[in-house]
């Protein structure tokens, strides 16, 4: 068999350092990565379910990797994977992506926190874990992640995850915890542009720029530098309305920063989303600082787009992959299965020789056609 595919996986992950001691190496190290990224991609969730599926598939493996002991015991995978030092299995992450996207295009860049629910041990005191992804929104990948530290929350983990990106000429967005004049700065030195949420962390910054709006709406907009956009949005008995509005007015922007001293702002953002289900009606308005002089329209698809690191990743992993379910919580195996799971579910992704299948139906396939399976894989 062409065992190419696999060759280039273990390359990217070929810096690993083993942690176990000589005399407990039973089985190498890269077998057991593969597998376990093998045993993923086809639909596995647990240790017992990837060893299983070793053992199920051990005729196959044997083809191209070394397996000097058979097939690695549940308990294997379990302790190699709790032992594995996280910063050098998001490296070899990392040295896919780069393999994958030398060059990011520039596009909407998300960034945005998840809970590994199943990962927190009440017995032993240990909180779930929380880790902070970026999201290439027209690549549809995972490009970085990083988990946050305990007793911590994601305005420390930000720098670190931005710092691992090339951004230049990019949009990046971030929820309302992102909103920081630090935060904002740095993605600036990057070359890059920011769409930052505002909410209640922000209380001077919020109702200033509200201000704004109400005073433009008070003047009708009458010679104010704007832009606006709206979008409609029906189904299942539900109607959407979201109206679209960009303040670029030099005035309201320097009054605005007598105060704020806001790093490279330029314009001012308002979605005023409007929601009717049956004879309900509820409104709500959400407020946004740019970097960018952008289009409404243009404001309009980065909002829309941070919204798919929602749908298009934490949804998949809790739906697809059952990451909530995972009960994996010794050592830095819940980090390091988090960080495999993105890559499989880039993997998935990138698989696109019969579109419209989907992520469930790849992985299904991949359990029962091992020429699938390394199709897939020549995607790293």
């Amino acid at each position: 068999m062409d065992s190419s595919p696999v060759l280039a996986l273990k390359a990217h992950f070929a810096q690993l350092e083993d942690p176990r001691v000589e005399r407990t190496r039973l089985h190498e190290l890269l077998d057991i990565v593969v597998i376990a990224i093998c045993a993923v991609i086809a639909g596995a969730e647990s240790w017992d379910d990837i060893a299983l599926f070793g053992e199920a598939k051990q005729a196959w493996f044997a083809t191209f990797l070394e397996l000097p002991n058979g097939i690695p015991s549940h308990d294997t995978f379990n302790r190699v994977f709790a032992a594995l030092d996280p910063a050098q299995f998001r490296a070899g992450f990392a040295s896919w992506v780069q393999a994958t996207l030398p060059r990011l295009p520039p596009q909407v860049i998300a960034l945005d926190g998840k809970t590994v629910r199943g990962s927190q041990d009440r017995y032993r005191g240990k909180a779930a874990i929380h880790m902070v992804s970026a999201w290439a929104s027209v690549n549809r990948l995972v490009l970085a992640q990083i988990k946050v530290e305990d007793k911590s929350n994601e305005i420390t983990a930000l720098p670190e995850l931005l710092h691992q990106l090339a951004l230049g000429g990019c949009v990046v967005t971030i929820d309302a915890m992102g909103c920081q004049r630090e935060i904002a700065e740095q993605i600036v030195e990057q070359e890059a542009d920011y769409v930052l949420a505002l909410k209640a962390n922000q209380p001077d910054l919020l109702e200033e720029v509200a201000d704004c709006f109400t005073q433009a709406e008070a003047d009708a907009y009458q010679e104010i530098c704007h832009t606006a956009a709206q979008t409609i949005n029906k189904g299942h008995g539900r109607l959407e309305i979201r109206r679209h509005t960009v303040l670029t007015e030099p005035t309201y922007l320097a009054w605005l920063q007598e105060g704020q001293h806001w790093p490279g702002l330029q314009a001012l953002g308002r979605v005023e989303a409007e929601r009717r289900i049956g004879q309900e009606q509820t409104t709500e308005a959400r407020y946004y600082v740019l970097s960018r002089a952008m289009s409404a329209t243009a404001f309009a698809e980065a909002v829309r787009s941070h919204w798919g690191i929602e749908n298009a990743v934490h949804w998949v992993l809790d739906v697809t992959f059952g990451e909530d379910r995972s009960r994996m919580r010794a050592g830095h195996a819940a980090e390091n299965m988090a960080v495999l799971r993105h890559l499989v579910r880039n993997l998935l992704e990138r698989e696109q020789s019969q579109p419209g299948r989907s992520l469930k139906g790849k992985r299904l396939k991949a359990g029962w056609d091992h020429d699938y399976l390394l199709q897939i894989l020549t995607n790293i």
